[in-house]
C-alpha cells in the first residue's frame, strides 16, 4: 500500500524534471531528467540528492485521506484453458473448484510488466497456486488468463509464455492508440466473472 500511496503522491505533485514513476510489488522506480532537476536546485550536490530529499519529504507527508479508492474492473472469463485440468490435478481439486476459487477472489494489480499491459495480479488463493510450465509455449493467444505460482494474470497480446492457462477473456487489455493504452494500472482491483 505504501508503494501505491507514494506513486499517487509523485503523480499528483511532481518535482521539476520528473518524467515517470513505475510501481512494482515492493518498490517504486523514479525516472527523471538529471539536468533539469540539477538546474532547478543549484544548491544541492547532486540530482540524486534532490530526488532523494523530495521522496523523504513525500514519505513524511503521505496522507491516507488523499489516496483515492482503487478502481474495480470486472473481467469476463470463459474458463476453458488448456491447463485448467492440470491446475485442478496439481492442487487435488475439481475443475469446478478451481474455477470457483479463481473467480471468488478480488485481485490487486501490483505492477505492469513483461508485455505492455500485462498486469501481475496478487491476492490469489493459495489453494490454486501452480508453478509455471517447465517448457513455455511459443505462442499464447491474447486474452489468455493464466496462473504462475501465487499470481494470476492476463496476456494482453499474443506472445510466448509459461503460465498455466485456465481461461480467456475477449476484453482488449492493451490499445496503443488509446490515450491510456493499458486497461489495467497498478493499484486497480480486478474481479473475474465466469461466463459460459
Amino acid at each position: 500500500m505504501l508503494v501505491s500511496k507514494l506513486f499517487d503522491y509523485c503523480k499528483n505533485r511532481p518535482f521539476k524534471g520528473f518524467i515517470e514513476a513505475v510501481p512494482a510489488y515492493a518498490s517504486l522506480t523514479i525516472f527523471y531528467d538529471v539536468i533539469e532537476v540539477r538546474n532547478a536546485c543549484i544548491f544541492a550536490n547532486t540530482s540524486y540528492a534532490i530526488v532523494e530529499n523530495y521522496l523523504t519529504i513525500a514519505l513524511d507527508n503521505l496522507n491516507l485521506s488523499e489516496i483515492k479508492e482503487p478502481e474495480l474492473i470486472e473481467i469476463p472469463v470463459l474458463y476453458d484453458g488448456e491447463d485448467l485440468a492440470f491446475v485442478a490435478e496439481y492442487n487435488q481439486l475439481s475443475i469446478k473448484d478451481v474455477i470457483q476459487i479463481h473467480a471468488q477472489s478480488t485481485y490487486r494489480v501490483y505492477m505492469i510488466g513483461f508485455l505492455p499491459g500485462f498486469a501481475y495480479l496478487g491476492g490469489m488463493d493459495e489453494r490454486i497456486a501452480t508453478p509455471r510450465k517447465s517448457n513455455p509455449r511459443t505462442k499464447v493467444p491474447a486474452g489468455s488468463v493464466g496462473i504462475a505460482g501465487k499470481q494470476t494474470g492476463i496476456y494482453p497480446l499474443e506472445s510466448p509464455g509459461g503460465w498455466q492457462l485456465i481461461g480467456k477473456t475477449s476484453l482488449s487489455l492493451f490499445d496503443r492508440e488509446s490515450a491510456s493504452p493499458s486497461l489495467l494500472k497498478a493499484g486497480d482491483l480486478v474481479r473475474f466473472i465466469k461466463i459460459e
